[in-house]
């Protein structure tokens, strides 16, 4: 969870001198895709329209064309993880964030799902967490899904963080992780038993907390 948002507010934080809403008007008729109003933003989201003018310029720095193709989103959450492999944890995040399914991601995505892992309640940012293991959306998350997403995270964090790691440590994570969370013991995770689970871990929640003051 904490890697998820961190690395994905690390581009937004640094503020450039102020200026007035005719600028930042001006800015989003100039690239490809314009986003939405920043009133409708600021009522769709728990940012601020301060809060949305500098996270629009951060992601246009990165993306002046105004969306984000899978290819560029792996390139640049890349940049995070120099010492391992992380293209495919963010193909699953890229997946999470294109709602639409349309290939892309627009500022309106990025705002929407960074508003629910920063300023969302426990319920929204564990649900929008289901929803990122939760790989061919069927509503629930299987072993073979729950393997993928953490030998995908192994392989970004490296062998300096994993140095001995052994061969079998993903299945000893997964079946920790269906021991804790399938409550009924039927092989899959549903959002119910993963929220209830969740909560009932201290760890979890105090994770889920880190980030609220980022921005």
């Amino acid at each position: 969870m904490g890697a998820v948002v961190g690395t994905l507010t690390m581009q937004t934080k640094q503020r450039r001198p102020s200026r007035d809403k005719a600028d930042d008007d001006l800015e989003m008729t100039m690239v490809c895709h314009r986003p939405e109003g920043l009133d409708q933003l600021e009522a769709q989201t728990n940012f601020s329209k301060r809060e949305l003018q500098v996270l629009y310029r951060g992601f246009k720095n990165e993306c002046p064309s105004g969306v984000v193709n899978e290819e560029t989103f792996k390139q640049i959450y890349s940049q995070f993880f120099p010492h391992g492999d992380a293209s495919t944890y963010a193909h699953y995040l890229f997946n999470a964030f294109d709602t639409g399914h349309s290939g892309s991601i627009k500022f309106e995505d990025f705002v929407t799902a960074l508003s629910i892992l920063l300023r969302g309640t426990v319920t929204e940012k564990l649900q929008w967490t289901f929803n990122l293991y939760d790989i061919n959306r069927d509503g629930y998350i299987n072993k073979e899904e729950m393997t993928d997403i953490v030998r995908a995270i192994y392989d970004m964090m490296g062998k300096y963080t994993y140095p001995v790691l052994k061969h079998d440590a993903p299945k000893q994570h997964v079946d920790a992780f269906f021991q804790k969370m399938d409550k009924n013991r039927d092989g899959v995770v549903t959002l119910d038993e993963f929220i209830l689970s969740c909560q009932e871990d201290e760890n979890i929640m105090r994770s889920l907390q880190l980030f609220e003051n980022v921005i």
